[in-house]
């Protein structure tokens, strides 16, 4: 997969996990995982690419005696997926024209 593209689905997969509840890395890398492979090496430069652009905010709070950041989606990173969704249905045409799956009779 072009590595442009994957990150862009990559960080709208980030938000997805979010979206409902707060979460923390290791538990989003988790949830992830179970749809696309992704490392905590990918997953902390998207998460501050995310803040940085205000689609996430965070917190840090104690667990089992230390630090732990938890990640919130914002109104910016909801409409990220929105887009998403948007995007998705551009490309089902697309792939329709190229593999010839049209209304066409």
């Amino acid at each position: 997969m072009d590595a442009q593209l994957k990150k862009g689905l990559l960080e709208v997969c980030v938000l997805a996990a979010i979206k409902e509840e707060e979460s923390y890395g290791y538990k989003i890398i988790a949830d992830v995982s179970r749809y696309v492979e992704i490392s905590e090496s990918t997953l902390y430069p998207i998460l501050k690419r995310l803040e940085a652009t205000g689609m996430v905010t965070t917190r840090s709070k104690e667990y089992n005696g230390r630090l732990r950041k938890y990640y919130m989606i914002t109104e910016r990173g909801r409409q990220k997926i929105n887009d998403f969704a948007a995007d998705l249905e551009e490309f089902e045409r697309i792939y329709k024209f190229i593999y010839g799956r049209s209304d066409r009779q």
